[in-house]
């Protein structure tokens, strides 16, 4: 289709894209599943559907992005798009560029993913998301057409152009987020040899009182040092080395695409992203409140601490939960006119960018706010993460749904439990009139690509979320059928507890839960029964399950 010089196709087999469409963007392994064809095929197809619109291409530093990105513009170009080629970007660059331009937009990047695959993202006019229900469904339908039929039929009107974004990328990041010269620091950044490595000297050259310490800043589509994943905690172990040697005040980390940042504390500790998520989200906050704003809302997704909306709430913001995924967490910001969005995924949000997510921008908060303290930054988190995590558990499992069935059973006889059903299950016991150690909730939910199933677990306290995880984890990667014998006997085993008389098949933490529905005592273990403390009904155990209904204990004897 894309041979350099006409709109026939080269031969390809490869009509169905339906392995490389996710809900949100496009992956797949270059030359294979991602070829020029097939790039010049999708580039035709979103011209479509724009009607011919204006559009913006970019490309990252991966070793076949700019040929596939060559491909997309003319396939675009083609169907009578205006195109314009801004070359080498981050993300966020291009997400910038769409925002100001008020054009659509297609960065060619596989983000983190390794070096042979590449992919591509696409939005809007105006940065908007474009996901599975707002175009890429169809647009994955339209360039299949195209490859079938082997040729693009050429529409009046297309050309190229070229365009420069990044000197306008640096003037809006500097405007949104000025950086006070209060203090010096120190920073180390790890590019990972990705597109960081264009973008922060950009930025930082106009931050007086910032010394950048580069690790990896040349451009190098094989990741010749490491992946561009920040959330392997193996990939961050140069970046924490140099932190600590060199005395800094922080550290980041930038995905492939640099729409992603971690931070590292001075200490060179990990800052889970969702401390980074508060911090930002109270800043935000206080700053939409001063503008007049009665509760500025701000949207985190599903997985994210606790605390953050405990954080949002207390900056006296209105706090929106979001399934996981960037294009649905955008469109949540859009319909709430949300100020900030978050994900675990340190992928973070702003509603002034376009409600686009930018690493840049959460890197300069991040900066900003140390610059207003004379704390380091490990303390200045330290607030925003008060309880204990797992962090994210996968666990592969040749049936998703039997397994979380496993789980509802055995959760869902613990008094006191709510479920949602909200992207998988969460499942919170938590309240403000429980010990520290009954409060706990856990998120258990199906990858959208593979046979997958990951688990959160946060706690009050440490020793509840090792128990919770240890014990979700056994009903996730059992094939046993619940409620049998050997489910009983294997449950019993994991939770570390001995068969008790009652024979109440329930995990420790749960059953450290259990209360008599009317006067919520403690119950105690009796034959075949669980005997409350207080009151001294007594509620029968049937097939390892607690039957905690009043109508079925037997009464105190006078």
């Amino acid at each position: 289709m894309h041979d350099g010089a006409g709109d026939r196709a080269a031969s390809t087999d490869v009509h169905d894209l339906s392995a490389i469409v996710t809900s949100s963007d496009i992956r797949g392994v270059a030359g294979e599943q991602l070829t020029a064809a097939v790039a010049q095929a999708l580039g035709a197809a979103f011209a479509d559907h724009l009607d011919a619109g204006d559009l913006i291409v970019a490309h990252d530093m991966r070793v076949s992005s700019p040929a596939l990105a060559a491909a997309f513009a003319d396939g675009a170009r083609l169907r009578g798009s205006t195109v314009a080629v801004a070359g080498l970007s981050a993300t966020d660059q291009l997400y910038c560029a769409s925002g100001l331009h008020d054009a659509a937009g297609a960065m060619i990047t596989a983000s983190h993913n390794p070096a042979a695959d590449n992919g591509v993202k696409l939005c809007r006019a105006g940065a908007r998301p474009v996901g599975r229900d707002t175009g890429l469904d169809a647009i994955r339908r339209g360039a299949e057409a195209y490859l079938r039929a082997g040729v693009v039929a050429e529409r009046p009107g297309g050309r190229l152009e070229h365009v420069d974004t990044l000197a306008d990328y640096v003037a809006l990041m500097l405007r949104l987020v000025p950086v006070p010269a209060r203090r010096p620091l120190r920073v180390v950044v790890d590019a990972a040899n990705a597109m960081a490595a264009l973008t922060v000297p950009a930025v930082t050259a106009h931050l007086d009182a910032v010394t950048v310490i580069p690790l990896h800043f040349e451009l190098d589509g094989t990741f010749p040092h490491h992946a561009a994943n920040p959330l392997d905690l193996t990939t961050l172990e140069e970046l924490r080395a140099a932190v600590r040697r060199e005395g800094a005040d922080l550290g980041l980390a930038f995905d492939g695409d640099a729409d992603r940042c971690v931070v590292v504390d001075e200490t060179g500790t990990p800052v889970a992203p969702s401390a980074i998520t508060a911090l930002i989200a109270t800043g935000e906050i206080a700053r939409a409140r001063a503008a007049g704003e009665e509760a500025p809302v701000v949207v985190a997704n599903l997985v994210s601490s606790r605390h953050v909306g405990e954080a949002i709430a207390a900056a006296g913001g209105r706090h929106v939960r979001s399934a996981v995924g960037h294009s649905l967490i955008k469109d949540l910001m859009a319909s709430h006119h949300a100020v900030f969005g978050g994900e675990h995924s340190a992928h973070y949000y702003f509603r002034d960018f376009f409600g686009a997510d930018s690493g840049m921008l959460a890197a300069l908060h991040v900066l900003a706010a140390l610059e207003a303290t004379d704390e380091p930054l490990s303390r200045l988190v330290a607030l925003h993460h008060p309880y204990a995590t797992s962090g994210e558990i996968n666990s592969r499992v040749p049936d998703a749904a039997a397994a979380r069935a496993r789980v509802r059973q055995v959760v869902g006889s613990c008094p006191g439990v709510v479920i949602d059903d909200l992207d998988g299950m969460t499942v919170t016991h938590w309240g403000d009139d429980l010990p520290p150690a009954e409060r706990w909730w856990f998120s258990l939910r199906s990858s959208h690509t593979e046979p997958l199933l990951r688990l959160n677990v946060e706690a009050a306290e440490e020793d509840t979320m090792t128990r919770v995880r240890d014990e979700v984890l056994g009903l996730v990667r059992s094939e046993d059928t619940p409620g049998t014998e050997d489910e009983a006997a294997s449950l019993a085993a994991r939770s570390g507890a001995p068969t008790a008389a009652s024979a109440a098949d329930v995990p420790a933490w749960v059953r450290a839960a259990l209360r008599c529905p009317v006067c919520r005592g403690e119950l105690r273990d009796a034959p075949s029964a669980l005997t409350c403390t207080s009151c001294a009904r007594t509620y029968p155990v049937s097939d390892g399950i607690p039957v905690l209904i009043p109508d079925y204990a037997e009464q105190p004897r006078d």
